[in-house]
């Protein structure tokens, strides 16, 4: 994923789509940065997950920029976004990670919330990539809890 990355910088670059370029830049420089962290080549999760906590960081400045007055700013972080998606897997759909959930809870043979840790270990796996931890979880819960608690 970091050569395609790579590949389409030099694209946007030849191109000259502004943009595109500074946030493929950030995207590297991000990932290297993790690189020199862990002391490894990043696997493809960890970039999963580095772009997921992009985003994130992205819709939080957003609603700060637009409270602080600063539309312009929003208005880039905004763009930025779906530059950042492009690399994300193919998300699941919601019903999609009920049946995933539901297959997971009576594979494991859980009855109850409190073992809610069981499911989320072999979800988080299973789906990394494909659903996010909030919607996975929400959906285990609410199964577990119409089992009975």
């Amino acid at each position: 994923m970091k050569n395609r990355i790579r590949q389409d910088l030099t694209a946007a670059m030849k191109a000259r789509e502004v943009l595109r370029v500074s946030t493929l830049r950030l995207i590297l420089s991000e990932i290297e940065r993790k690189e020199k962290e862990k002391g490894l080549p990043a696997e493809q999760e960890a970039i999963i997950q580095i772009l997921y906590t992009m985003i994130k960081k992205r819709k939080e400045a957003i609603e700060l920029f637009i409270r602080g007055g600063r539309q312009d700013l929003a208005d880039k972080e905004e763009k930025e976004i779906p530059i950042i998606e492009s690399y994300l897997p193919q998300q699941m759909h919601e019903d999609e990670i009920r049946q995933e959930v539901l297959a997971t809870i009576a594979e494991l043979g859980v009855r109850n919330v409190k073992e809610i840790g069981k499911v989320m270990g072999v979800l988080s796996k299973k789906l990394a990539g494909k659903a996010q931890g909030s919607a996975i979880s929400r959906f285990v819960k609410e199964e577990l809890q119409k089992l009975g608690g």
